[in-house]
């Protein structure tokens, strides 16, 4: 009996690991597809890290010296403190003669570190051919402690070269004052910053109204697709002569690319010769026909109209699939028992349904909060921001402004809400739908 008992466990354990090395590549995949961005965009948002900074446009966790600053400018530093020296005397000259021994010593100090050590020579050399430094050999690691010192020193030689000129015994002192800052410039400082850009953002009114144009969108534009979309899916699902027909003629606007549609709905809100916007105004729907791409209820509006246009028979495509499984003989059953057509949708075609809304809603609602091109191109998020997504906001933030650290926070916030709003319909939708379908 134990024996038996011990094979059987053996078994199990034997399936089971064969069962993990089945599912192994798919769990490798997701985290490369899926969590392998989130956790570099999350990385990078904890740089201030900024494409139009040369002092910010890389990662830097240590100090970093500017190369080809630092060579172009310690030799010239040299030279003129000498000349300066040679035409001074008494107490100016022993003050620069101490100035130009500490110039020196930083120099020396500097090349202690090998990588700067290593550079210095190439950087040189490209320098005096006129040949530009290229990207991996502009900075050079320092040690904080180093960096620090050095920056230091020279801080404290520019303050004394700044009295120097006050006191007006210098010949040329703004020369050595703006070499010493050139030197002490091409330092770049460690650009982790932590949180500090959530933290901002926590405190930034255009997030959150980014955060509340994108719900507002979300929330009326996935309502009225649902609504229709089951009204569309209901009535392509009845037999009719020409259904094949309308039901490839009802996809065309959802495979009609994004930004081709909301070219053309731009042109039919045009305040001038849009044909939206006249009917509109003759029905007396808005003031003038220059409301829907001028206002910021109009804009709203606008963007909405076009993507329930254009989406809606996705949502009636998916809960065509759903209605298709349901039996007619269950139908049938409830006209037996004296049921009318609200009854059987009331207690049979919804219920049974909720799997595919499940599925259509979320689809739908994750693609509506991540919208992009439909606002891009038909407003671009005007006017004064008020139809202005949160993936809007983002691109911006990235592309525009070119701060990658930021706009790599505005990424990570978009997905913790996506996250979010996976969680609560999976909490209210019932998570295990799906499963008691199958059964």
């Amino acid at each position: 009996m134990k024996k038996s008992v011990r094979q059987g466990m053996r078994s199990f354990f034997s399936e089971q690991r064969t069962g993990y090395l089945f599912i192994l590549p798919a769990v490798v995949i997701i985290c490369i597809i899926a969590i392998w961005p989130v956790v570099r965009s999350f990385w990078i948002s904890m740089y201030d890290l900024q494409l139009n900074n040369p002092a910010k446009s890389e990662i830097h966790t240590k100090y970093a010296i500017d190369m080809e600053r630092y060579v172009s400018t310690s030799p010239i530093l040299l030279r003129t403190l000498k000349r300066e020296m040679d035409v001074e005397g008494g107490a100016p000259k022993q003050t620069l003669e101490k100035l130009y021994t500490q110039v020196e010593e930083l120099d020396v100090i500097l090349n202690r570190e090998e990588l700067v050590r290593t550079r210095y020579d190439e950087v040189e050399k490209l320098l005096y051919d006129f040949k530009p430094v290229p990207a991996q050999l502009k900075y050079a690691e320092v040690d904080n402690e180093i960096a620090l010192e050095v920056v230091r020193s020279l801080e404290a030689m520019e303050l004394q070269l700044q009295q120097m000129k006050k006191e007006k015994i210098l010949s040329h002192p703004d020369d050595m004052i703006g070499l010493v800052r050139a030197w002490r410039i091409s330092f770049v400082e460690p650009n982790f910053i932590g949180l500090d850009h959530y933290k901002t953002f926590i405190m930034d009114k255009r997030m959150w109204l980014a955060l509340w144009n994108t719900s507002v969108f979300t929330i009326f534009s996935v309502s009225i697709e649902l609504i229709f979309g089951l009204a569309v899916a209901l009535l392509i699902n009845k037999q009719f002569r020409g259904r094949g027909l309308i039901r490839a003629a009802i996809l065309i606007p959802w495979a009609t690319p994004t930004a081709i549609s909301a070219l053309m709905w731009q042109f039919l809100y045009d305040g001038q010769n849009g044909i939206i916007a006249k009917l509109f105004s003759d029905f007396n729907l808005i003031s003038n026909t220059g409301v829907l791409l001028s206002t910021k209820s109009g804009a709203m509006f606008s963007i909405i109209f076009a993507d329930v246009w254009k989406t809606t028979p996705f949502i009636a495509l998916l809960l065509l699939a759903g209605l298709q499984t349901i039996p007619n003989t269950m139908y049938e059953a409830a006209k037996v028992d004296g049921a009318g057509k609200a009854q059987q949708l009331w207690l049979i075609t919804l219920p049974l349904l909720k799997p595919a809304i499940l599925v259509a809603l979320l689809f739908r609602t994750l693609d509506a909060f991540r919208v992009f091109d439909l606002i891009y191109v038909l407003t671009g998020g005007g006017p004064a921001n008020s139809t202005e997504s949160i993936s809007i906001y983002a691109y911006k933030m990235m592309f525009a402004q070119l701060d990658f650290g930021a706009g790599s926070a505005l990424s990570v916030i978009v997905f913790i809400c996506i996250a979010l709003i996976c969680m609560i319909y999976v909490k209210l939708l019932g998570s295990d739908a799906l499963t008691r379908r199958m059964h």
